[in-house]
């Protein structure tokens, strides 16, 4: 599982550096305008899975799972309050469906 950087987009833009998915998954620092751009270059959907680690009154909350289409893309908003993990660091977990031609970049405005 690998810990991937937030990148921050200044005013001027940024030409963002992309990570191939890893098999383990992935872990971020989630923020309030962090997400998670994720491009599927293979010929398969992927499931992106956002592990939920709170609780409402008990009750579980269901992870978040985006499907990202065969040779298309994501964005998908990571805020803290939602998937921090305390136990972690406050960081985030990402797994994937599948990895293979599967890239990902950690943002934030």
């Amino acid at each position: 599982m690998a810990t991937l950087t937030v990148q921050s987009i200044p005013a001027g833009g940024l030409s963002p550096v992309y990570s191939a998915a890893a098999g383990g998954g992935d872990k971020l620092k989630p923020g309030r305008t962090t997400f998670l751009h994720v491009v599927n270059g293979g010929g398969a959907p992927v499931t992106v899975t956002i592990a939920t680690p709170g609780f409402v009154s008990g009750l579980a909350i269901a992870d978040r799972a985006v499907t990202v289409a065969a040779s298309d893309d994501q964005m998908i908003p990571v805020p803290a309050d939602l998937y921090g993990n305390a136990a972690d660091s406050g960081l985030a977990s990402v797994s994937y469906s599948a990895v293979t031609s599967v890239t990902v970049a950690a943002l934030r405005i």
